[in-house]
């Protein structure tokens, strides 16, 4: 007996998703689908990007940005929380208004749901390492920790870094 297998999704069947307040990102031709953010989520983005924002306009060395959708190609797009790109880097990464490479730091919160933390712990944080990313954050509202994943030099993360 042979297998079923569907033919993966690509980008355009994506864009021509009904606009219905989820989030819709593919990942190797998976779709992966989120309900909007919720009050509690969005508060903790609004306070991380604040801070940091803080930081770029004493270090005007680059920007940070909510919601920007990343299409590495025509299998794989993305939508993290935040991202921050180098002013170098992002002419080079950003077309029509999208990212078509990595940003150097991403940075995801995490919503409730096993689906949802696995997505983000480990299917996006190894398609934004296989993608150049230097690091891949993820703030936990419910136990109110971070963690910071670094780019090493050679290939492969890091371990993480957790702050309170």
């Amino acid at each position: 007996m042979t297998a079923y297998t569907e033919p993966p999704l690509t980008m355009a069947d994506i864009e021509s998703m009904p606009d219905d307040g989820n989030r819709y990102e593919l990942i190797d031709g998976e779709l992966h689908v989120s309900t909007s953010p919720t009050f509690f989520h969005q508060s903790v983005l609004s306070k991380v990007q604040y801070r940091i924002t803080q930081y770029l306009e004493q270090n005007p060395i680059g920007q940070v940005v909510p919601g920007v959708g990343i299409v590495f190609d025509e299998f794989n797009g993305v939508i993290p929380d935040l991202t921050y790109v180098s002013n170098e880097r992002c002419n080079d990464i950003l077309a029509n208004g999208r990212f078509t490479g990595s940003p150097e730091i991403v940075i995801e919160i995490l919503s409730p749901g096993i689906a949802n933390e696995k997505r983000d712990r480990y299917i996006e944080r190894n398609l934004y390492s296989s993608r150049g990313a230097h690091e891949y954050w993820i703030v936990d509202p419910e136990t109110r920790t971070s963690e910071i994943q670094r780019k090493r030099k050679r290939a492969g993360w890091r371990l993480p870094f957790n702050c309170k």
